[in-house]
């Protein structure tokens, strides 16, 4: 009964900490997809990476799934913040609409650390269902 009702509040802890987490990761990622999908970004493929990452991203609901998800889109969202960020040095003021662009670096950064901290959640989680099998 002690295990039980461990794992059952380890399971709480997960969920209690990940539900804001995965909020998060949707705002932000709505926030990287809007601020460069609202720009003319077709002439730098950098940002083309961006919005790939962006609109490509979404929640699978199993655990070692999610794992795995969580623990690429880590990946993936860094490489697109760095991408994202070294694009701005590219914008011509007056053609580029340079103040999305660098707002949307700063919500992908947002956006990878949420997504750390949920990769770090989803180990828990799946460690916690590998203990109970």
């Amino acid at each position: 009964t002690t295990s039980s009702s461990s794992s059952s509040s380890n399971i709480m802890i997960y969920w209690n900490f990940n539900l804001p987490l995965l909020l998060l990761l949707q705002v932000f990622g709505m926030l990287v997809w809007i601020l460069i999908g609202g720009t003319d970004y077709f002439p730098l493929s950098a940002l083309c990476w961006v919005m790939f990452v962006a609109i490509l991203i979404t929640r699978l609901p199993w655990n070692t799934l999610s794992l795995c998800f969580h623990c690429s889109a880590t990946v993936l969202y860094l490489v697109t913040a760095a991408v994202d960020a070294l694009s701005v040095n590219q914008a011509t003021r007056g053609r580029h609409n340079y103040n999305c662009w660098a707002a949307s670096a700063f919500f992908a950064f947002l956006t990878t650390l949420c997504y750390a901290g949920s990769s770090y959640l989803s180990y828990r989680g799946w460690k916690i269902s590998r203990e109970e099998q």
